[in-house]
């Protein structure tokens, strides 16, 4: 297996470059309720460059690393898309850099003192406060994740 294309944990990675857009065959649509052999599907193929935004300049792509963000659907290896100009706002999922190194934490606001607070019930983390010290460095706006693995 090529290590060309592995996805670093503490790296973030630029996807506006890519060369050759990945195109997937739609098979149908797959009903979470009721199947509905009548439902007509038009879309013949999905470009998972279009679908996630991974085009533009500002989108990058880190792996989570760790068990701190559960409570939020966030599991250890998913990848994340994360938008460096979309603006950080209460509730939202960042990345942030906090002591050195990046964390995803979601941003909470709460009597007026921006934190950065853990997802996962089962442990403690101590919420950051995000002062100077801490660098809210962008929004996470999509997660893939790899059911298989």
């Amino acid at each position: 297996m090529s290590t060309a294309h592995a996805i670093p944990a503490s790296t973030p990675i630029p996807l506006r470059n890519l060369t050759h857009p990945v195109q997937l065959k739609v098979v149908g649509a797959a009903g979470a309720g009721f199947a509905s052999p009548a439902q007509d599907w038009e879309e013949s193929a999905i470009n998972l460059v279009d679908l996630l935004r991974l085009d533009r300049a500002a989108s990058f792509v880190f792996r989570v690393s760790g068990q701190s963000m559960l409570d939020a659907g966030l599991f250890d290896s998913d990848v994340l898309v994360v938008d460096r100009d979309a603006k950080p706002m209460n509730g939202r999922i960042v990345i942030a850099v906090v002591d050195g190194g990046f964390v995803v934490r979601q941003l909470c606001v709460r009597n007026g003192v921006p934190t950065l607070e853990a997802r996962n019930s089962r442990m403690h983390y101590d919420p950051v406060v995000a002062d100077e010290s801490v660098e809210v460095w962008g929004v996470v706006r999509a997660s893939v994740r790899n059911l298989q693995a």
